[in-house]
């Protein structure tokens, strides 16, 4: 589908159909004593006819000082602001005249605009200095730019970052690598992206090169670490691009964020950011790398039209992400990827019930907050529909059908009624009877897991469950056969472990493994659900430093919960959370915000 057809959106007040963004110069000076943006953007204008005369941006909490018809020497436009919607924000409404081809918005945020994270030095890893990050999707880029915020809209940009002189600004665009004394920056993305991979980061950072077209970010303490734990970077690249055609952003650099970042990674096109939880020392945590590597074809180059469709952007890249791994490290490993995922795909569906509306693909979010729709459906059940037509098609003829679709589509936005289209045109009608095999309807609009989905196993993860068997009948922790086992497989171990175990266990275990000592954050939020539960005193510390530095969500939901369901938990929980909140992303502060309440102060 045409770029310039766009998706009914919503969650988004712009009417792009009849005025449309297609470039944006963005002029920010980043102030972090008053934790603030200010500064002005300017967009170029494509409208589908001479009769539009509004132009109609999102916004949410900013603080409009001015708006100019013709760039930022214009003339005064006249410019309202309609109604505040506790989600959307509210639309900025600008007059046109019938020649304006350029808007330019002074403004300047607030320090409690939900994209931006503004960090104190003791926050981040080296403590030396402050930092500031944004997180922009779903819907957050509108609290630090106004901006047509639907992920159906694309533009390019060009931005001039002011900054303290010791820290280095760093944008999902072209990026320094090295200090500027003067503190000025200037930053271009020549590629179309939406609104939600716009992206800033301010901070002590260096960088270090892994090829001529990759590279690292962190803190200089966190440096030497993660260039180690990246180092297969490019070869990833190069993996990806044999399965699925050329990379088309020219750079794939990494930065490492303080650990304060709500998720995993967030796939800013030329600069992925990264949680630190992720090193692990021994690269068997870089599946995330992989998975925001390949959004820079699942997702960046073909997007999803609406936050409604956005299982077409992570189930194709959870498929494509277990490609990438399969071929560095072999099948067995990438079926312990499977496995996991599917076993959290399980969980969501009885989690959200087996007849939920919101265990279908497409999804209906009008009226609540996308983020909503960022779980397991949308990334497992959407890679389990791409295993399937694996499994019905062989995968020569689905990788052709993707790297095509990839291909054709680039740089434009996909709905599902569009995709499904041409899924039908493109692979579905050439073997046929197929439709009706892989009952494709029922994938995207039916609740829970079709059973047509063949069934996922793991060789490695079998080994895994005899050692739990042994364990449970009496053989000694430290006589099981764990010497060669990845993270994975001791997740997968301490998932399978039954709930209810006594101290005097957990204390085998901990002897044996040293799992509350362990520097590795998957491990970790697996193995603190069983000594919330079991009252497990030597693990509280560590529990409590997880919980007060560690901003990702994933591991945070969990461990809140488990605290719930303890005696007396809520009290403790809520005692933690008014302590961890300051250090805790927008992103995850809504959510516990609902579950705990808002700390009083």
């Amino acid at each position: 589908m045409s770029n310039l057809l766009f998706s009914a959106d919503p969650h988004s007040h712009a009417r792009p159909a009849e005025v449309s963004v297609h470039h944006l110069r963005l002029h920010l000076t980043v102030d972090f004593t008053q934790q603030i943006l200010r500064g002005s953007a300017t967009w170029q204008l494509r409208r589908a006819a001479d009769t539009a005369q509004e132009l109609i941006l999102d916004v949410r909490g900013l603080q409009i000082e001015a708006v100019l018809l013709d760039g930022p020497s214009g003339t005064p436009a006249s410019f309202h602001l309609g109604s505040h919607d506790p989600v959307l924000g509210q639309a900025l409404h600008i007059q046109l005249r019938p020649d304006t081809t350029a808007v330019s918005i002074r403004y300047q945020t607030t320090p409690d605009a939900a994209a931006l994270q503004w960090l104190s030095p003791a926050q981040t890893a080296g403590r030396r200095q402050p930092f500031l990050f944004t997180q922009s999707q779903a819907i957050l880029a509108r609290t630090w730019i106004p901006c047509q915020d639907s992920p159906g809209v694309r533009f390019t940009y060009e931005a001039r970052v002011e900054v303290p002189a010791h820290l280095l600004p760093l944008m999902s665009a072209e990026n320094p690598q090295q200090l500027d004394p003067s503190g000025v920056y200037h930053f271009r993305m020549t590629q179309p992206i939406p609104a939600y991979l716009m992206a800033l980061a301010v901070g002590e950072v260096e960088f270090r090169p892994l090829s001529p077209r990759t590279g690292v970010y962190a803190e200089p303490i966190t440096l030497p670490v993660a260039a180690s734990e990246f180092e297969d970077l490019e070869q990833m690249v190069t993996t990806a691009e044999d399965l699925y055609g050329p990379y088309r952003w020219e750079r794939y650099d990494l930065l490492v964020l303080p650990p304060s970042f709500p998720f995993g990674g967030m796939e800013n096109p030329r600069l992925t950011f990264v949680t630190p939880t992720i090193l692990a020392g021994d690269r068997s945590l870089t599946s995330l790398v992989a998975h925001e590597l390949a959004h820079s074809w699942s997702g960046n180059l073909v997007t999803n039209a609406t936050w409604n469709d956005f299982w077409l952007n992570e189930g194709f890249t959870v498929y494509f992400e277990r490609r990438i791994m399969e071929q560095l490290y072999g099948k067995p490993y990438a079926d312990m990827l499977q496995m996991l995922g599917h076993s959290a795909l399980l969980h969501t569906v009885q989690e959200l019930g087996a007849t939920s509306p919101d265990t279908h693909l497409l999804l209906n979010l009008a009226g609540r907050d996308p983020d909503e729709g960022l779980n397991e459906i949308a990334y497992e059940k959407g890679d389990y529909l791409l295993l399937t037509l694996e499994h019905l098609v062989g995968r020569p003829a689905l990788d052709t059908f993707i790297k095509e679709y990839f291909a054709r589509h680039s740089f434009q936005s996909m709905d599902t009624a569009s995709f499904l289209t041409y899924l039908r045109q493109e692979l579905l009608d050439k073997h046929p009877g197929l439709e009706e095999q892989v009952q494709l309807d029922a994938w995207v609009s039916g609740p829970g897991i079709p059973d047509v989905a063949p069934p996922v196993s793991s060789e490695r993860f079998v080994a895994v469950e005899k050692a739990q068997r042994a364990w449970q009948s009496g053989t000694p922790a430290l006589a099981l056969a764990t010497a060669d086992w990845s993270s994975h497989e001791w997740v997968h171990f301490l998932h399978g472990l039954p709930a209810g175990l006594h101290p005097e266990q957990l204390t085998a275990l901990d002897a044996a493994f040293g799992f509350t000592q362990s520097g590795n954050a998957e491990i970790l939020a697996a193995w603190f659900p069983h000594t919330i539960a079991a009252g497990y005193a030597p693990a509280e510390e560590a529990l409590h430093q997880f919980l007060t530095r560690v901003g990702r969500r994933k591991f945070l939901v969990p461990l809140y919960r488990a605290l719930l369901a303890t005696p007396d938990g809520l009290a403790y929980a809520q005692r933690l959370y008014a302590e961890a909140r300051p250090n805790y992303h927008a992103v995850a502060t809504v959510t516990f915000d609902a579950l705990l309440g808002r700390p009083a102060g």
